[in-house]
């Protein structure tokens, strides 16, 4: 029977334990970096081994740690992803600023900034449904400020990260870690380097050298890079396509320069609209940002295909000139419903691509990562009609 191999965005729901340990962590003299202990670490280690072996119950076969080693404080966290950077890193100094709280920036043609997350346009367009109904997950992180030159700090994190990670696989599984991009890293203030390139560039020799543990580990790389698609939605006003593909083109440039000489069969990119749950219908179309995206230096791409806003897009992918050997990630159960995907459904989804690039070129997954969006017990079960949905498509290629 013909095989189609499934894995997950990252995040994994965390157990209580582990969310009380990451909680009571001590917080250093920075005011974001928090403290470790051999306790914690032997809590987390033993997290990662039980969250693989669920994954491998399900049917996952590329397997992540679930990103228990990003820490996370409460059950709802959507910046764990983002926010672990900021411990890994020199130069950064605690923001005075709330980046959901302050003063609205406007862009111009040919000129765009980043506005505050509250003023993000699909948040101002449905004040009222925000306002009453969604929480908007914020948490309690700190977001600092680049206030000197960068340079990693991170090598016992992610040496921690690989060892549990590897200590959970057995021999011939493939496992996966995730890390931010320089252009998502970036987006906190900077006020230290001239330009906003200079900054991106910064953060990518930053990050390589956790790329580059991670690939020499013989791990499959996860780049995380919501900002390349998400962006979009907090520029005011709307900026024309051809603006921002050259504002996410230099993003791009920047994730290229961090994975220079790392072979693209262990590089995955994570594309995105932003995890939170809210209408999106100021979401860019994947059709406008692929001319960029398809720029990146990366053996697959992983990207949101299973939501409401974007599942009708996967028919962009007969139209595009698709780069040779590309390994196409679709998600194809969600993270913004409560609805777990029926398996039939989710064998259709994975049907669609393997027309378009064959099986061998397609890995099914989740649209986003699963840990803080939704119950952990519908999550597990989202995870379950993944597997049984690749199990479902395999046989119908073989019947075929």
């Amino acid at each position: 029977m013909v095989s189609i191999a499934t894995t997950t965005a990252g995040s994994l729901p965390r157990t209580p334990a582990l969310i009380a340990a990451n909680a009571a962590r001590p917080v250093a003299a920075d005011g974001f970096t928090l403290g470790t202990s051999p306790e914690v670490e032997a809590l987390t280690g033993k997290a990662v081994a039980d969250v693989v072996e669920r994954q491998r119950q399900a049917g996952i076969t590329l397997l992540g740690d679930g990103e228990f080693g990003k820490a996370m404080s409460s059950a709802v966290d959507y910046g764990a992803w983002w926010s672990y950077s900021f411990q890994r890193a020199n130069g950064l100094t605690l923001s005075t600023t709330d980046p959901f709280t302050e003063p609205a920036k406007r862009s111009t043609p040919g000129h765009i900034v980043l506005t505050s997350f509250a003023d993000r346009r699909d948040w101002t367009r449905f004040a009222d449904a925000y306002a009453e109904s969604i929480d908007l997950g914020t948490g309690a992180t700190a977001f600092p400020t680049t206030t000197g030159p960068l340079s990693y700090r991170g090598q016992e994190a992610v040496a921690a990260d690989i060892r549990h990670l590897k200590a959970a696989l057995r021999p011939g599984e493939q496992g996966f870690l995730t890390a931010v991009s320089p252009g998502s890293a970036a987006r906190i203030g900077n006020e230290y380097y001239a330009t906003e390139r200079e900054h991106l560039f910064a953060w990518a020799d930053v990050l390589n050298e956790e790329y580059k543990a991670i690939v020499d580990a013989g791990l499959v790389l996860q780049i995380d890079d919501p900002s390349l698609a998400e962006s979009w939605d907090q520029i005011n006003p709307e900026p024309s396509v051809a603006d921002y593909q050259e504002f996410i083109q230099v993003r791009v440039d920047a994730l290229n320069h961090a994975l220079e000489g790392l072979p693209k069969e262990q590089l995955r990119l994570h594309l995105c609209w932003g995890s939170w749950h809210g209408p999106h219908t100021t979401d860019i179309p994947i059709a406008d940002i692929l001319p960029v995206v398809l720029g990146a230096k990366v053996g697959s791409l992983s990207f949101e295909a299973a939501n409401a806003r974007h599942e009708h897009e996967w028919t962009v992918w007969r139209e595009v000139d698709i780069p040779e050997e590309l390994v196409l990630v679709p998600g194809v159960v969600g993270h913004a419903t409560n609805v777990v995907e029926h398996p039939e459904l989710v064998a259709q989804r994975i049907l669609r691509y393997v027309e378009a690039v064959g099986p061998e070129r397609v890995i099914a997954s989740t649209d986003c990562g699963l840990g803080g969006r939704v119950h952990r017990d519908i999550a597990w079960a989202k995870l379950a009609s993944l597997g049984e949905g690749a199990r479902l498509a395999g046989a119908r290629l073989h019947e075929h």
